[in-house]
């Protein structure tokens, strides 16, 4: 794996495991679910570690899908310019770019 997608691959699970280096955002899916519930979801997306070519095929741990309970989760990391108006051009550099982290419902993708 080149140098470039480690690192954003490194950007991306501190993003996910530890909330740090960009925005996350919870669905009103999410949002609506019980207290429980809500504790089980953070806790599955930020302790997942099941990827594979199947559902990371660039290596960039970026999406994936997981079994909470009786909820499909999904969670989405996308690369955004520093005023949020476009993609990134280099989701590698952390001056250039915005991570945004969305949990959902599967259902609301």
């Amino acid at each position: 794996m080149d140098e470039s997608k480690e690192k954003i691959r490194m950007l991306n699970d501190r993003l996910r495991t530890m909330f740090m280096g960009g925005q996350v955002l919870l669905t009103t899916g999410i949002q609506a679910l019980d207290e429980v519930d809500l504790v089980r979801v953070v806790f599955q997306v930020q302790n997942f570690d099941d990827f594979n070519p199947d559902n990371d095929p660039y290596g960039e741990h970026d999406c994936a899908t997981l079994q909470v309970g009786n909820h499909k989760i999904m969670f989405k990391i996308d690369y955004y310019d520093l005023k949020m108006e476009f993609g990134s051009d280099d989701p590698a550099d952390e001056s250039k770019t915005r991570r945004v982290m969305t949990i959902m419902l599967a259902e609301e993708y």
